[in-house]
């Protein structure tokens, strides 16, 4: 097991005070806090190797592409590719899920093909296709979520089919926790011969993920959810699919030759290899190298002890939330059904009131739809609130947590 009292040493911003109280952070589904080796990462490039990669002879240069190739190292391994070449640096996970929508979507969706997409979507996995749909004109069918915010799998065998071509879902939701077994759907998806798309965004900074076990075609995740600095994310493609696509962008870096035709007035051009190919410009080479001292950090800790140690946070404070009597949890109640999200409201108060009254306390959550609407739609629900919870996070702090809203209750 981990030991969370050790870890937060290594985190500098818990030692702030927020209104004169100790600072708790439940807001880790949105971003999460950096250890302080992440920052010291990041400095020590700024200080001691900050070139351009690929680009040039000198020492600096090279210096700054083996780190950023390391990186990209790392998090193959992280997630168990099979080698570098299947780990494209993106922004975040919404680049990542647009690179897959316009690289691929775009010169593989026709008129009579259909693209399938949960309804317990972030944002990022509903607004690209939507928005691709109106230029492919490709059909766009929605899974249904059960009433418990769990994925309903019976309905996804009834609207997959031979005219699907990709399936959108996400690994873990956003808003409830629910952890998707994508590693059925992955196989259902290849039955009927389509490809799918995982978005581990809540999933890779969590859970144990092996996308060789899965046998997922996409995943794509972000750095600043999993210790990493903002600015940084991945997209996991499998290599034969990654070849055959076209570049998501051009420009320096993604090119290995560009030719002029004095005749023809053109140029004619050839791909860099991969993953170079999807990395048109100068990268987040600080970025990618925080990434990787992020990745490291969660390795020496034990993705299943993170697993452990959310579990018991969640079951811990689900079953102080039930005993409030105007509290009332969405999603499913069982803590091993989640992945350290709880989504509440208490009755009469809108979900911004109660994180403004947690605020005084020094208690940060999160309020709103969570760029998730369809999914508050299925709940019946304007906003809510979420607590989500992370590896510095300990039992103590859930105990002050319930007492404040056992102040809000009274009040």
């Amino acid at each position: 097991m981990l030991n969370p009292q050790k870890i937060r040493k290594d985190f500098p911003i818990l030692r702030r005070r927020i209104n004169n109280y100790p600072l708790i952070y439940f807001d880790n589904a949105a971003t999460t806090q950096k250890p302080k080796q992440v920052i010291a990462a990041i400095e020590g490039f700024y200080e001691n190797h900050n070139a351009n990669v690929h680009r040039a002879v000198h020492t600096l240069s090279q210096e700054a592409s083996e780190l950023y190739e390391n990186a990209h190292e790392e998090v193959a391994n992280f997630i168990s590719a099979n080698d570098m070449e299947e780990i494209i640096f993106v922004r975040g996970t919404t680049e990542a899920i647009n690179l897959v929508a316009y690289a691929w979507g775009l010169r593989n969706l026709k008129s009579d093909d259909e693209v399938i997409v949960s309804l317990m979507e972030h944002h990022s996995n509903i607004v690209p296709w939507e928005l691709l749909s109106k230029i492919g004109k490709f059909k766009i069918k929605y899974v249904n979520v059960n009433n418990d915010g769990t994925f309903n799998y019976e309905d996804f065998e009834n609207k997959i089919s031979k005219k699907t071509k990709i399936v959108c879902v996400s690994h873990v939701s956003n808003v409830s926790g629910v952890v998707n077994n994508v590693k059925t759907l992955a196989e259902v998806t290849h039955e009927h011969g389509a490809l799918i798309l995982v978005d581990g965004a809540q999933s890779v900074p969590h859970l144990p993920v092996n996308v060789k076990d899965s046998d997922v075609d996409f995943l794509a995740f972000s750095g600043h959810k999993m210790l990493g600095p903002t600015g940084i994310g991945v997209l996991y493609g499998k290599h034969e699919i990654l070849e055959m696509m076209e570049p998501f962008q051009g420009g320096g870096e993604m090119i290995r030759e560009v030719s002029f035709n004095s005749k023809l007035q053109r140029c004619s051009i050839t791909w860099n290899d991969l993953p170079w190919k999807f990395e048109a410009g100068t990268p987040n080479i600080a970025g990618g190298i925080g990434l990787m001292e992020a990745v490291k950090y969660l390795r020496r800790i034990g993705m299943e002890n993170i697993k452990r140690h959310e579990c018991v946070l969640t079951e811990y404070a689900m079953q102080h939330l039930q005993k409030l009597p105007k509290a009332k949890i969405y999603g499913p109640r069982e803590a091993s059904a989640k992945c350290g999200i709880i989504p509440f409201g208490i009755g009469g108060l809108g979900s911004h009131d109660i994180a403004l009254f947690l605020d005084n306390y020094g208690v940060m959550v999160r309020s709103g739809f969570h760029c998730a609407q369809p999914l508050h739609q299925i709940f019946k629900l304007q906003s809510s609130v979420r607590v989500s919870f992370y590896i510095y996070n300990i039992r103590e702090e859930i105990d002050r947590f319930i007492e404040a809203l056992k102040e809000i209750e009274q009040i």
